[in-house]
Formats: C-alpha cells, sequence, structure tokens
C-alpha cells in the first residue's frame, strides 16, 4: 500500500492518462498486467495505485519507488518499452512526471 508523507524517503511519480470510454477498461488492463506481473517485481518498486475517473477519460497512476534511478532503470527496459506502446495504442497521451512530496494533510 502506498504511505505518504512528507518529508519522504522515496521517490513519487505521477502519471496521467487521456483515453476514451471505450478504451478505458482494455487500459486499466493492460496497466495492472502490467503491475502484477513486471513492474511490481522490478529493483525499487515500493507501491502503486490506479485511478480512474468518472468519465472513464483519465487514468492516474501513483507509484512510489527507493531512487529515481530505480524507475528510470524500470522505464529503459525492453519489456516496458513494448509495454508503452500498447499503452500509447490505447490512450491519446500519457506522461509520467517526478514529484518530491511537498505537505501532507
Amino acid at each position: 500500500m502506498p504511505e505518504i508523507t512528507s518529508p519522504s524517503a522515496c521517490q513519487t511519480v505521477i502519471t496521467t492518462f487521456e483515453t476514451s470510454p471505450g478504451n478505458c477498461q482494455d487500459l486499466l488492463d493492460a496497466l495492472r498486467d502490467a503491475y502484477q506481473s513486471f513492474i511490481s517485481k522490478q529493483p525499487g518498486f515500493i507501491a502503486a495505485g490506479l485511478h480512474v475517473n468518472d468519465a472513464q477519460t483519465r487514468i492516474a497512476n501513483y507509484s512510489q519507488w527507493t531512487r529515481r534511478e530505480d524507475f528510470q532503470a524500470m522505464l529503459r527496459s525492453e519489456e516496458m518499452r513494448e509495454r508503452n506502446r500498447s499503452f500509447n495504442a490505447l490512450s491519446r497521451s500519457f506522461e509520467p512526471v517526478m514529484y518530491d512530496v511537498a505537505a501532507v494533510f
């Protein structure tokens, strides 16, 4: 389970996907599979959560990593590059962005 603290000793990555209601479930299924079979087994992975809006046009992915370099190494792997191509086919756009936790309430 993700734990949000400030200051945080881990790297936070938030990825937003723009999709369509027709592709939303397929994209969620692909993301679930990626986390269950690959991403969660990578060095430095701590936890993640998937969120979808009511209109099924946006998916937000929150993940935590021990270090920024762990996340970057996972992204550069051949398997993740292939999975990202399939995510791209199911979405209008997506962008992973690294964040530092500034405050928790």
